[in-house]
């Protein structure tokens, strides 16, 4: 099955749109995972630093200069699709972190221990809430940092709280 009927995206959707290992380890940087074309825009503007270019018209898919994008999260509530995450593989101690778009109540608190789920909703592993951002400059959509294992920070895009598991 492709994204378009099932809602998940397939690594070959992926290929060729995501920061090298050698810029993954050097800190924070913004992975966008839109494969749609579709006119939005709306992270071109948002960033700061102008590290998020769309080639050709406003349909195209964005994409992230790695030398220019400090990992800033200013670009993640601005995205309608969610399709915007911010990892850091640069982490101590074998560990890494991922900041994500977090639109349910309550928000989860710091410290708090989730379980972090893959593009499909599957568990992959324990991870520890270390921020939450949550103000109007935001536009209602807050971002949650969990910090988790290192080999994990490109596969974990969501997190399931535990208190309200199913």
């Amino acid at each position: 099955m492709n994204h378009r009927t099932n809602g998940i995206l397939r690594s070959e959707e992926l290929a060729g749109r995501l920061p090298s290992n050698e810029r993954l380890n050097l800190g924070p940087i913004a992975v966008i995972e839109c494969v749609e074309n579709i006119p939005c825009n709306p992270c071109v503007d948002a960033c700061p630093r102008g590290a998020i270019t769309i080639d050709g018209d406003i349909n195209g898919t964005p994409s992230v200069d790695d030398e220019k994008c400090n990992g800033c999260t200013v670009c993640l509530s601005a995205c309608p699709g969610l399709a915007i995450f911010v990892v850091n593989a640069a982490g101590e101690g074998g560990m890494g972190s991922v900041s994500l778009p977090y639109e349910y109540r309550p928000l989860p608190a710091r410290d708090e221990r989730v379980d972090a789920v893959d593009r499909e909703g599957e568990v992959i592993c324990e991870a520890r809430v270390t921020r939450v951002l949550d103000s109007k400059a935001l536009d209602r959509t807050p971002i949650v940092t969990v910090e988790l294992p290192r080999e994990h920070v490109m596969d974990v895009r969501h997190f399931r709280r535990r208190s309200q598991a199913p």
